[in-house]
């Protein structure tokens, strides 16, 4: 079993919780934490170069004259590429799903991603983070006394509005519910932050796709 440190928001150590490496797939996989990254980066660019085919121009497929006897040149579809208006030979398209990753390596991704953290310590426990209203400056102070304020993932058990917007100014700080977790996010901070209720749900995550 491995275990994590919980803290209270002032800061200090009150205990730590366990969990089965087994449940993160035992062991650390970083060619597979690459192709994720990877897939993931791809996914976010945005493609503006776009012309279209033959098959994409509207008009009819026939043969717009007979091949001989009309004194003219060879003429194929109006779709054509050396007709005005036709499609192009050689379109630019966006290449699609170049990337794409099973949804099985995805799931075992951001598992790893999780299990190299704590194995490098960079996972904590932070108890009882309530916010009765939005407060940058008081969440930016909690970070701050957890040692996780210059770059950390918060991950909380659901929609927590009040925790949203107060982190949502903080740099590098990305505050996420447990199952909008990716692997990309996770190994691009150098912390990860857990709720205590956050910290149930993942193993209540990991059990029941285990």
């Amino acid at each position: 079993m491995m275990t994590v440190p919980v803290f209270k928001t002032s800061g200090e150590r009150v205990g730590e919780m366990e969990i089965d490496p087994a449940l993160l797939g035992t062991r650390v996989r970083p060619t597979l934490l690459k192709q994720a990254v990877v897939a993931y980066l791809d996914h976010q660019r945005h493609f503006a170069a776009r012309t279209r085919s033959r098959s994409m121009i509207a008009g009819a497929t026939r043969k717009l004259y007979r091949q001989k006897g009309t004194g003219r040149a060879r003429m194929g579809p109006i779709r054509s590429c050396i007709r005005r208006g036709g499609g192009r030979a050689f379109p630019k398209q966006a290449p699609f799903g170049s990337k794409e990753l099973p949804r099985g390596m995805r799931t075992l991704a951001w598992k790893n991603a999780i299990l190299a953290k704590i194995k490098h310590e960079s996972v904590l426990i932070v108890d009882d983070l309530r916010m009765d209203k939005p407060k940058t400056k008081a969440l930016a102070a909690t970070l701050t006394r957890l040692g996780a304020a210059g770059s950390c993932v918060l991950a909380i058990s659901g929609v927590d509005q009040n925790i949203h917007l107060s982190g949502r100014n903080l740099p590098k700080t990305e505050v996420r519910p447990v199952t909008e977790l990716n692997a990309y996010e996770i190994l691009r901070r150098k912390k990860l932050v857990f709720t205590r209720s956050g910290f149930e749900a993942l193993l209540a995550r990991v059990a029941k796709k285990a």
